[in-house]
């Protein structure tokens, strides 16, 4: 199973290294007041960032671009009605954006995969519209990679008795269908794709310059599309291949930077797969693995992870700050209940770890936050007119000063968050408070904890007579040097020894030594990263 069709795993390279550092951005109208000015500014702010991204030799291919929007009802209602297709209230139908093979018969295949899904999941597929595109705007590179993108519209059935069951079950569909693409032969290396699905936001992106993403999709030059909101992404693929599915922003975010335990990340989700538990997804748990799919970036699979505690139901603020704790451990003056938050939620889920900035929306709620390096760039200015714009840098919109009410950057481990169904901003405190007092974490933790100071402390038995035990050092590989650098600071001060940066051991598969066992185990990290402007 694929997402993405890179090239195949040869020499040093390795699709599953893919890595790439980016500009975000997003508008929103604190009011929740629906026009095209945010997608306008949206596309402003996109191509104000375009020194962000990358351009290949050819000067019209770029790394990806993209734009994700509240689903615009109007627009959407007004073009399906000239196609015979009736709309039913809004909330009650989906979208899904969806980037299909050019062969017309694989193209029907797809299509029909999932049309089949829809009606399996007991949901009712109400038709297919062409999105209308313009590839003159494509370098030579690009239109051979270029899908053919439709808009599937799927309306809530009977079994979906609110909005957050029908998205879940949306969801659902949209992995099922991947599935069945995916574990075809001849398939699995068509470019099927579902960039969104969803019936409160929409997604347009692709391997588009910056400036010309409104020139590709027709439907942003329409100012019959409102928002209230438009999260943008420019793509920088540092050391990587791009592809139409791997450009931002994805079903829920974008994001700027890498997470660096993504391999670590990846692994514990699989490990955890048999002990998972969701009163709310129920028997669909088990549809929606793998849960992940080959060749997904480290943004994807954050992407994929999030909206599973979505699913679950977590809170989108929630799911962040379990996914992205901020430095509780050795802070002394958090609040005791927002660290036992955290603790707690430590022991369900390893942080996903950056340096990284992350943009997030699920449509009724949109923000941003840092991880706890604090090492890339986000910074925000709120307006007299009810607008918040966050992007990597300032200047992305032309804002007169007076019109500023506010000014600032996204600090270490913090959150921007603007609800627009209160509308209004909610301050990092007051959502982390809320969440931290709404269940009895600290009880928890009590009743559950074992702690190394509560054990027995029998004294065990005596070590032997040095010559027996420097045998054994000298059976189990140790050395002059475990035992100086090692061994004796451990025991003299009871921390883990530190030291600089810098080895010039030998890898153990090529070392003349003998080496333990786990000498040939070495975790692995990003090995490309950009400084922090």
């Amino acid at each position: 199973m694929s997402l993405t069709h890179l090239p195949p795993s040869q020499g040093l390279y390795d699709p599953r290294n893919e890595h790439d550092s980016c500009g975000i951005g997003f508008v929103v109208d604190i009011k929740n007041r629906k026009s095209h000015q945010p997608i306008r500014q949206g596309l402003e702010i996109l191509a104000n960032l375009s020194h962000r991204g990358a351009v290949g030799a050819d000067p019209l291919a770029g790394d990806g671009a993209g734009i994700l929007i509240q689903t615009p009802d109007g627009f959407l209602r007004a073009e399906c009605a000239a196609r015979g297709i009736d709309l039913p209230a809004p909330g009650d139908y989906a979208v899904g954006m969806v980037f299909l093979p050019r062969d017309a018969q694989v193209r029907t295949q797809c299509e029909g995969a999932l049309e089949r899904t829809v009606a399996a999941e007991g949901q009712i597929f109400l038709g297919w519209r062409d999105v209308p595109t313009d590839n003159s705007c494509l370098g030579r590179s690009v239109r051979p990679t270029e899908p053919v993108i439709r808009q599937a519209f799927v309306r809530r059935g009977p079994g979906c008795p609110d909005t957050d069951a029908f998205e879940r079950k949306l969801f659902v569909i949209r992995k099922q269908t991947h599935h069945a693409i995916w574990d075809r032969e001849q398939l699995s290396r068509q470019p099927f794709y579902i960039a969104s699905f969803s019936s409160r936001t929409l997604v347009y992106k692709g391997m588009i310059l910056a400036r010309n993403l409104g020139v590709y999709y027709q439907d942003l030059r329409d100012e019959r599309l409102e928002s209230a909101l438009a999260l943008v992404h420019q793509r920088f693929s540092t050391n990587t291949f791009p592809t139409w599915a791997l450009a931002h922003p994805f079903r829920y975010l974008c994001h700027n930077g890498e997470i660096n335990t993504l391999r670590g990340n990846i692994n514990w989700m699989l490990a955890r797969r048999r002990s998972m538990r969701s009163d709310k997804l129920g028997s669909d748990l088990e549809k929606l693995w793998p849960l992940i799919g080959d060749g997904a970036s480290d943004s994807a699979t954050f992407d994929n992870a999030l909206e599973l505690l979505l699913a679950a139901g977590y809170s989108l603020p929630h799911a962040m700050m379990l996914m992205v704790p901020e430095a509780w451990s050795e802070n002394p003056l958090m609040d005791p209940r927002r660290r036992a938050f955290y603790e707690y939620h430590a022991a369900l889920m390893e942080p996903w770890d950056g340096p990284a900035a992350i943009a997030f929306t699920d449509g009724r709620q949109i923000g941003a936050t840092l991880d706890r390096n604090g090492l890339r760039p986000a910074r925000y200015l709120v307006t007299d007119d009810d607008q918040v714009i966050m992007a990597s840098e300032m200047g992305v919109l032309p804002i007169p000063e007076e019109k500023i009410v506010k000014k600032w950057r996204l600090q270490p481990g913090k959150m921007l968050l603007i609800d627009l169904e209160q509308g209004r901003i909610i301050d990092d405190d007051e959502i982390k408070a809320q969440l931290a007092a709404a269940e009895p974490y600290q009880a928890w933790l009590d009743a559950t904890q074992i702690h190394l100071k509560d054990l027995p402390t029998e004294i065990g038995p005596m070590a032997p007579d040095p010559e027996t035990l420097l045998r054994r050092q000298q059976a189990f590989g140790y050395t002059q040097e475990d035992t100086r650098a090692f061994l004796d600071p451990m025991a003299i001060t009871g921390e883990d020894p530190i030291s600089s940066m810098g080895r010039d051991i030998p890898p153990a598969v090529l070392s003349d030594r003998p080496k333990l066992l786990y000498d040939y185990f070495k975790q692995k990290f990003a090995q490309v990263t950009n400084p922090p402007i």
